[in-house]
């Protein structure tokens, strides 16, 4: 039995990567427990020598010998330690074998109760570790469950050889996107949190991270820092300005990020379901910047105004609606692109 339990640690150790020193250590605590829950009189004297080499494990009470016994649970008399070991004599220690198999119900529960919440705690901290270390990258997920009344998505994401199930809200998911169980789809880390169920990774398709993300795994450039991204504005499944920008003059950060025949970029909308992507060269300047920022829009004239967080922007009469955008989106994307307020005129006006 004793060679039986230790293969099952070893085998737990293979399959969850649960250390072995740490699940000795539970069962210690366990056993302890369930022979003081039937003892409560024994307290340091017992201990558990567990020997992984001969697959063997004991449980002793130490008690000293004496002539005549006045405290049962730390003293043991002379004829009865005799038959536990022929050289005791008045004054040793010996160690006296427990019987675990005597240990009462309730104890051997509270013991098993201890070796499977050590066992699952265990678990728990190893994929929070593992999920920790992802934050803000994405990963890969398969969908296991589609809420219908919700609409949140149940995702059984996986990194290196640890899974879990994560949940992608319906807040997070992008606006008609279809999904069905067994998709495979990229998910963004946002955060991940240790609560009493276990951790909690909380995933987003909607969040800028996933557009950066996406580029860097695309974009050799910009994996190796020589195309940087400088700003994203995004309205998931609908449209997303990025900053882009370049130390090196050789290089195009525009060009590197749409690609040959635009293959780069078009592989990114793909995955973001035919989301549209507008890159446009980051700039020092203000001016150039929010000009730049109000494509696919001519602009004529870009005045910054005295509280340095807003500009008055000119723009040809038949490219008013254009720089605007459907309900405001591109004139909303540019000011949160660049992070100013702009005020837009047609030129007639100004």
């Amino acid at each position: 039995m004793n060679a039986e339990f230790f293969q099952a640690i070893e085998d737990i150790e293979k399959e969850q990567g649960i250390p072995r020193g740490y699940m000795f250590d539970k069962i210690n605590q366990a056993m302890l427990a369930a022979f003081r829950k039937d003892n409560p009189e024994c307290e340091d004297n017992v201990f558990v020598d567990m020997d992984e080499e001969k697959k063997r494990i004991e449980m002793y009470v130490r008690k000293r010998v004496v002539e005549a016994v006045e405290d049962p649970s730390h003293e043991i008399i002379l004829d009865a330690a005799k038959k536990i070991s022929r050289r005791a004599k008045l004054g040793d220690e010996i160690n006296i074998p427990v019987d675990t198999k005597k240990f009462g119900r309730i104890a051997a529960q509270a013991a098993k109760q201890i070796i499977t919440q050590g066992i699952r705690e265990a678990a728990r901290g190893i994929i929070y570790e593992e999920f920790t270390s992802k934050e803000h990258e994405i990963l890969t997920g398969v969908v296991s469950h589609i809420e219908p009344r919700t609409g949140s998505v149940s995702i059984r994401i996986s990194s290196n050889s640890e899974f879990t199930e994560a949940m992608l809200s319906a807040n997070e998911r992008i606006k008609g996107e279809e999904l069905h169980e067994g998709d495979r789809i990229k998910v963004y880390v946002v955060e991940v949190r240790n609560s009493t169920r276990g951790p909690q990774v909380l995933i987003s398709r909607t969040h800028p991270g996933l557009v950066k993300r996406l580029f860097e795994l695309e974009v050799p450039e910009i994996f190796d820092g020589t195309v940087e991204i400088r700003s994203i504005a995004r309205e998931a499944g609908s449209r997303t300005k990025m900053a882009v920008w370049s130390a090196d003059p050789n290089v195009d950060p525009i060009g590197a990020c749409v690609g040959p025949r635009g293959g780069r970029v078009a592989s990114i909308v793909d995955e973001l379901g035919g989301e549209k992507i507008d890159i446009i060269k980051y700039s020092e300047q203000p001016e150039e910047y929010i000009a730049a920022a109000l494509s696919p829009s001519e602009v004529v004239e870009v005045t910054m105004l005295e509280d340095g967080k807003s500009c008055r922007v000119v723009v040809p009469d038949n490219q008013l609606s254009l720089a605007i955008g459907k309900e405001g989106q591109n004139a909303r994307l540019a000011a949160k692109l660049t992070g100013f307020k702009i005020d837009i005129k047609p030129e007639s006006e100004a």
